[in-house]
């Protein structure tokens, strides 16, 4: 199964869905508009419908969750034994894991017990390389054949972005751990014609924090970084500590 959360007609679900093609038969369900930084949302004060397109395809009125949780347990004959979810226009490392439709649709089926990958390319909105994503699928289809002959542990996903560099540029492949990376300036301002306040978040300029070992560095020096990332949020170490304070109420 072949989802996203930049909508069905975005041109990075289609590479995902040719590369995948090559590995088996693929069914696509994905939303019918952009729902980035939808997170892990789903939608719960309004029923959901689901169309077909003349391709086959499923459309969802909702999210990517949703989409995936749709194609899981209604629209598809059978559960399926991958879910793949991108092309995603920009990167999702770091924290963004955390806002990003795209991983949450890949969590969404890891929850499922579905082994799942999320795919991003990291070249930023505007950039002439969104609309050459077609240019992935030889790259996108070997990598996933290499990935899917393993076995993932349980709860766990991958996390893949692609450079912003020319398929044919690339310079191999990284294992890579989550950055860390903070916004500075990513609210706007403004006020309505009214002369009510208004707030408008994104953007703004990313400060990184991070080792050797993380995403946005192999990004950076050309390479395709694969992150696995695990469901669990505890901190066990943690847990340890704290049940030596003997909290008491």
């Amino acid at each position: 199964m072949v989802t996203n959360d930049d909508g069905h007609m975005a041109p990075g679900i289609r590479a995902l869905a040719a590369a995948a093609a090559r590995l088996g038969q693929v069914s696509v369900v994905a939303p019918d508009r952009e729902q980035s930084a939808s997170s892990h949302s789903i939608t719960l004060h309004r029923p959901l419908r689901a169309r077909r397109t003349p391709e086959g395809w499923w459309v969802v009125d909702g999210t990517p969750v949703d989409s995936v949780i749709l194609g899981v347990t209604e629209l598809l004959s059978s559960p399926p034994d991958l879910c793949l979810s991108g092309i995603n226009h920009g990167p999702n490392m770091g924290e963004d894991v955390l806002y990003s439709g795209t991983v949450s649709a890949a969590m969404e089926a890891t929850v499922n017990g579905i082994t799942a990958i999320a795919l991003s390319h990291a070249a930023p909105h505007g950039s002439a390389r969104l609309d050459e994503l077609e240019e992935w699928e030889d790259l996108v289809s070997s990598l996933l054949a290499s990935v899917v002959r393993r076995e993932l542990p349980g709860g766990t996903l991958l996390n893949i972005n692609l450079p912003p560099v020319p398929p044919d540029q690339v310079r191999g492949c990284r294992i890579t751990e989550l950055g860390r990376r903070r916004y500075e300036g990513s609210i706007q301002r403004l006020q309505d014609p009214w002369g009510r306040k208004l707030f408008w978040l994104g953007g703004g300029e990313i400060h990184w924090t991070h080792s050797e070992e993380c995403d946005f560095c192999a990004i950076d020096e050309g390479y395709v970084s694969v992150s696995p990332v695990h469901l669990s949020l505890t901190h066990y170490e943690v847990m340890e500590e704290i049940r030596g304070w003997n909290l008491t109420l």
